[in-house]
């Protein structure tokens, strides 16, 4: 069984990225960030965990951290799936244009390397409701980190959005293709918004402004 991309080195995973090979591309690395973003805020709350100051809200943050996880862990499964789409696209490419075949399968297969982007921007929004609860619950000594994880899926999420536009902008069918285009842009939208306010309030508290 070939070795999942989401189990190398970070050396590793980083070489590859910068490879004259087809995977991981934007698409994964835009769903690893996202996982780093959303754990960020999981380690603000964990290191929040037990302290006395923030006993009244210590079941709050255990319940965002176990949502936490299964975010990061889904982002984290999506570096792989990404670049699992990536091979019947690149079939699909291969096909000659006289094939009868050629644009059904071409079309599915694009319409398929939409998915994980997708997701990704997904998981992400989610990452940033978990960061908006994390920065009003966690230690005032740790949200430097909440901050940085909010950045983080802020571009994770406009990562994710460029992998979903490159593939929409070749599909034959319009009324999908403007589907996810749509669903693309309320993402971005409302929870790009949520993470740069999330950000903005901790540069304000750090540095009054």
């Amino acid at each position: 069984m070939p070795e999942k991309l989401i189990d190398r080195t970070c050396r590793e995973f980083t070489s590859l990225l910068a490879a004259k090979v087809p995977v991981p591309g934007g698409g994964g690395a835009s769903a690893l960030v996202g996982a780093l973003g959303s754990a960020l805020g999981s380690m603000a709350g964990n290191m929040t965990l037990g302290r006395k100051k923030y006993a009244a809200v210590e079941e709050d943050l255990r319940v965002l951290l176990e949502k936490g996880a299964e975010i990061q862990a889904r982002l984290l499964e999506l570096v792989d799936a990404d670049a699992a789409a990536f091979e019947p696209l690149s079939r699909a490419y291969s096909i000659p244009k006289d094939d009868p075949t050629h644009d059904a399968v071409l079309e599915e297969a694009t319409k398929r390397a939409c998915a994980a982007p997708m997701e990704t921007l997904e998981q992400c929004a989610k990452a940033v409701e978990l960061l908006e609860g994390l920065l009003e619950k966690s230690s005032v000594m740790l949200i430097s980190d909440v901050g940085c994880g909010a950045t983080c899926c802020r571009a994770a999420m406009e990562c994710a959005a460029l992998n979903v536009f490159i593939n929409t902008t070749t599909m034959k069918n319009r009324v999908t293709a403007t589907a996810l285009e749509h669903r693309t842009d309320a993402l971005l939208q409302e929870y790009g918004a949520r993470a740069t306010a999330v950000a903005d309030a901790v540069r304000v508290q750090l540095r009054g402004k």
